[in-house]
């Protein structure tokens, strides 16, 4: 099953704790994670920064909503365990828990009239609805991750209506951008050094010159099959190099992604849809809009010694 929404998970996690022992975070989504019969990989979806898995920050989110309600309560830093609000509530069998269900008492009330006014009246905190199925990470990173799509795809537009001379010089950039080919000049330079056929230039993998990798670029259309890399791979081997990236604008068929996993050389393809995610990664063609810090609470600076 797919991991349930933030609101779907009050329900269980109060059924959890109805022990009444101190519970930690952690004890409650391996407890949960059971009772819901969720798989790993459903375990191991992760939020589209990568950072947190979904599952653990919306049985967090879970957790904050019932503690602001009192019907969970924090002993110390860490653990958790049920009220006696909870205890009634787990009396009267409810079918479900939400934000609706916990607007009934006061504490929560007060809880969701503090955050609204630290927002203004045009924006909508989708975690705070009635409805809401995503917590505010979520909301915030799927937010940022359309803005991050739209910027692709507008990037990936300029980069294939340029002309060639442009493309080159934006791989260049990439590349040092990257750590790799030394300075500007010296990358330049040697990727307009052909040092054989199917081979574009040759950069370093270090500002020491110790390793060299060898590049081919195409700014095409159309998708770029195996017979375009086996060319490049007979001309690494020409050289006796044991490195390659293969860099376009366009696609790689499957026989070509098959194709390169199971050589030597090591042959790393980018596509366009890749090469306009490192150009974002690495700042090359786009600038910084705005910058928001997200702060949480320091729970440290709570304990008395």
């Amino acid at each position: 099953m797919a991991v349930p929404d933030f609101q779907s998970l009050m329900l269980p996690l109060l059924k959890f704790s109805a022990d009444g022992e101190e519970h930690t975070m952690q004890e409650a989504r391996e407890g949960l994670a059971k009772i819901m019969g969720l798989s790993q990989e459903d375990l191991e979806e992760r939020l589209p920064s990568g950072r947190q898995s979904t599952f653990a920050n919306r049985v967090a989110w879970a957790k904050v909503y019932l503690t602001q309600a009192g019907v969970l309560e924090s002993p110390k830093r860490g653990k958790f365990r049920i009220c006696d609000r909870g205890r009634k509530i787990l009396s009267e069998s409810p079918d479900r828990i939400d934000i609706k269900f916990l607007q009934r008492f006061e504490e929560f009330q007060a809880f969701r009239q503090a955050s609204s006014k630290n927002r203004t009246e045009k924006v909508t905190h989708t975690g705070d609805d009635e409805t809401a199925t995503t917590t505010p990470e979520e909301t915030l990173e799927q937010a940022y991750q359309q803005l991050r799509d739209e910027t692709a795809n507008e990037l990936l537009h300029l980069v294939e209506g340029n002309t060639p001379e442009f493309f080159e010089k934006l791989v260049v950039h990439l590349i040092v951008s990257m750590g790799y080919g030394g300075s500007v000049n010296e990358a330049g330079r040697a990727t307009r050094k052909t040092a054989d056929e199917g081979i574009d230039g040759v950069i370093k993998e270090d500002r020491l010159g110790l390793e060299t990798i060898y590049l081919q670029a195409k700014r095409w259309e159309a998708a770029v099959g195996r017979p375009e890399i086996q060319k490049f791979v007979g001309a690494l081997h020409g050289q006796r190099a044991k490195k390659g990236v293969f860099i376009t604008t366009s696609r790689f068929s499957k026989e070509a992604l098959d194709y390169v996993g199971q050589i030597d050389p090591k042959v790393v393809l980018i596509d366009g849809a890749d090469l306009v995610q490192l150009m974002i990664d690495h700042g090359v063609g786009v600038s910084t809009a705005t910058i928001y810090e997200v702060r949480k609470v320091d729970t440290d600076f709570f304990i008395e010694d």
